[in-house]
């Protein structure tokens, strides 16, 4: 049976979610000092409960040294390493919520790309203490002692996420960030349990989600939702840090944990495949998980057109990203029957209806957009760009 975009979707542990759409994660640029939410993250949310049926929160740092993974000068990353978040969190969560839809917090820890730490002179910590090329600052290597105290981390941001009244959590372990960087051969030369072969780089992840299963089944609903974000390959011209056959056998141990979601992040978008393979990586995927663990993918999807291809012919869930960007409403519009009215691009006439964030508009009014993917029609609000965060941004 062909799936469509209105379907309801019954997850594992019995969630439904009112149709196939997903808001893909996206940094709002909107954190007070130490990660706390401010009125403008909450106009954010508060203007995209009905952008789709499982509304994904940006990526929030479990551990007061796995953030702020930010650009300097502009508004911080948002954190969840206390319970002193828990009020704004839930602030969140209730906006997101208030139109029937699910909330899911996505949890993290930056690594490596904790600039935060270093900006305020703290230490960097990462698998491995390597130079990078591209980072103006040197990396430690995390203790035995560090890396538990981050899966309990973990974990402990996980009850915080059900405290707040959140449906669910996605770990982050994508994009670079200190799950994937344990699980790449470029970032990690331990040679204790937690580096080396396929088996011990899969072990930091693998004891995330166990520590993140164990907490939901202590203190969650039944129905509380896990998913878990990948980055199908790591791959740099010739440097490789893992392929999607290495991935997959990753993920092949995640599903052991019955979750309810794998998402996968597809920088070439929804239909996208490894070089001279002829199957997507959700093709790829798919053929690996259980029939109760549903596929998420995102890349791409702009127009109610696509993301009825990207469910039609590849996956189970479709997240749309940049689209609920420049459309706050755009799974009601395609519930609706009201999907050519969808906004396809930024212009100075939709720049309130967008509700964008102060720090978004600053981005996305740069020629560089703050080094993020280029917003459809970015040129035409270039002259709204105020520079007020300016001041300590460099490349």
């Amino acid at each position: 049976m062909t799936n469509n975009l209105g379907d309801s979707v019954k997850l594992r542990h019995g969630a439904v979610l009112t149709n196939r759409m997903a808001m893909s994660p996206m940094q709002t640029h909107s954190g007070k000092r130490g990660g706390f939410v401010s009125d403008d993250t909450v106009g954010y949310y508060s203007a995209r409960s009905q952008a789709a049926g499982m509304l994904i929160t940006e990526f929030h740092y479990v551990s007061e040294n796995g953030g702020p993974a930010y650009t300097p000068g502009y508004p911080e990353q948002l954190g969840v390493y206390s319970d002193k978040h828990i009020d704004g969190l839930t602030k969140i969560a209730q906006e997101l919520k208030k139109d029937g839809n699910k909330a899911i917090l996505q949890i993290h820890h930056g690594g490596r790309a904790a600039i935060g730490q270093a900006v305020s002179g703290a230490e960097v910590v990462a698998p491995s203490g390597i130079d990078f090329p591209f980072l103006d600052y040197p990396l430690r290597e995390l203790t035995q002692q560090e890396v538990l105290a981050i899966i309990a981390d973990f974990g402990r941001a996980t009850k915080r996420a059900i405290v707040a009244g959140f449906d669910g959590v996605e770990i982050h372990g994508a994009n670079h960030y200190l799950l994937q960087q344990f699980f790449s051969k470029l970032s990690n030369h331990r040679t204790d349990q937690w580096g080396g072969d396929l088996a011990r780089r899969m072990a930091f992840p693998l004891a995330v989600v166990e520590e993140v299963v164990r907490v939901v089944k202590e203190d969650a609903p039944a129905d509380f939702i896990i998913g878990y974000r990948i980055s199908p390959e790591e791959i740099h011209g010739t440097e490789i840090g893992y392929t999607y056959q290495e991935s997959t056998k990753l993920i092949q141990e995640i599903v052991k944990y019955k979750l309810d979601y794998i998402h996968l992040s597809l920088w070439d978008g929804y239909g996208s495949g490894p070089e001279k393979v002829e199957k997507s990586y959700a093709e790829l995927f798919k053929e690996i998980l259980d029939e109760e663990t549903k596929l998420l993918i995102v890349g791409g999807v702009f127009n109610e057109a696509s993301a009825r291809d990207a469910i039609e012919k590849y996956s189970d869930l479709i997240a749309i990203g940049r689209g609920t960007l420049v459309e706050p409403q755009f799974a009601k519009k395609v519930l609706d029957g009201e999907g050519s009215s969808i906004f396809h691009e930024i212009t100075p006439e939709n720049i309130e209806y967008v509700s964008w964030t102060m720090g978004l508009k600053e981005a996305f009014s740069r020629i560089d957009s703050l080094g993020l993917p280029a917003i459809p029609g970015g040129e035409s609000i270039r002259s709204m760009h105020t520079g007020q965060f300016d001041m300590f941004y460099h490349k």
